[in-house]
């Protein structure tokens, strides 16, 4: 199904819905420190509401907030934003959250994941929706202090009151992202391109890409430092202009070598074969498997994810980028000196 999604920008919106509104966040990390300060910035109220009395503790109380128990905040609270890991969720949700808040709370969440797959069960009287910046929390805060914002998606999972929607856009603004424009979606649309996305190509595939083209390079005889700059620190410079440009204004702004080795060899080496297996994958995530081989790996202490990372840190595409990184970090100092 193609359609041109809903997008809400900062005029249409208003901080209405949730003016009179206590707003729990629930975690003081990257969405969560950005959440409670944007917030606040837009005079919303905001608790935060935190496990433990470790360093999110301290930070919060750094910056203002009076932070509580997670069941104390979660008591008071009008609007009951998830803003920890996913996988975390469900254990917060029974121990800390279910019991102690409020008949007909709102429960909103930065993805989709939780609700989606079940994690928890949520209460009939709930609205129930998502905003999800599409950046880190440190450029949600950034952006906002500039005056400006970052994309996100809202979505509504459950609307008992009418006005979910609002609400969830009411926070979009409040926290900055509809000064970019907010996108119209669904939990299981935000979720399902999400796994994806980070499966096939941004994290999985590009990763993988990546270590096999700089394989091939070595073990042909070529030194390991040329192979790196030629296909990894290169990336970066490609991707910052595809950001910048969009794929067209990329090809545009490389050599004319570049772009008919590109254009010809890119389809040879991501063939039809590639992308039956891409379709496995959206597979794998739309029927649940991949969530439930996620549970299971978590559940087992994140064995496949440690021993993943170890190889990494130990290959030789590592070795020599921690090398040449410390070297040109070193370069831009001297490039800067003023003698």
């Amino acid at each position: 199904m193609r359609y041109v999604a809903k997008i809400f920008r900062d005029e249409e919106v208003s901080l209405d819905p949730i003016k009179d509104k206590v707003i729990a966040i629930l975690g003081y990390g990257s969405q969560g420190r950005a959440w409670a300060l944007n917030l606040r910035d837009s005079g919303v109220k905001v608790l935060v509401g935190l496990e433990r009395r470790g360093s999110s503790w301290a930070k919060a109380e750094e910056e203002g907030f009076k932070p509580l128990p997670t069941s104390e905040a979660v008591s008071h609270a009008d609007i009951i934003a998830f803003l920890i890991p996913d996988m975390a969720h469900k254990d917060l949700w029974i121990k800390s959250v279910k019991p102690y808040m409020k008949n007909g709370a709102d429960l909103v969440f930065a993805h989709g994941f939780t609700v989606h797959y079940g994690l928890i069960d949520v209460p009939s009287s709930s609205d129930v929706y998502m905003i999800a910046p599409k950046s880190p929390g440190e450029m949600v805060r950034r952006s906002y202090l500039l005056g400006g914002g970052v994309p996100a998606l809202v979505a509504v999972y459950q609307d008992v009151s009418g006005k979910a929607l609002s609400k969830a856009l009411a926070i979009a603004k409040g926290i900055g992202c509809t000064r970019a424009g907010a996108l119209q979606t669904t939990f299981r649309e935000e979720v399902e391109t999400d796994l994806f996305g980070e499966q096939v190509i941004l994290v999985g595939g590009i990763v993988e890409l990546i270590k096999a083209s700089f394989e091939t390079l070595v073990e042909a005889g070529y030194q390991p430092e040329i192979a790196y700059f030629e296909t990894i620190n290169e990336l970066k410079l490609i991707v910052d202009m595809i950001y910048e440009r969009g794929l067209g204004g990329m090809l545009r702004a490389v050599s004319d070598t570049a772009k008919y080795g590109g254009l010809t060899v890119g389809k040879f080496v991501i063939d039809d074969s590639v992308r039956e297996r891409m379709k496995k994958v959206l597979e794998n995530v739309r029927n649940g498997n991949f969530a439930k081989e996620w549970l299971e790996e978590y559940s087992r202490g994140m064995p496949t994810v440690i021993e993943g990372l170890k190889k990494i840190d130990e290959s030789i595409e590592e070795v020599i980028g921690r090398k040449l990184r410390e070297l040109m970090a070193k370069g831009l100092k001297w490039g800067t000196h003023k003698g």
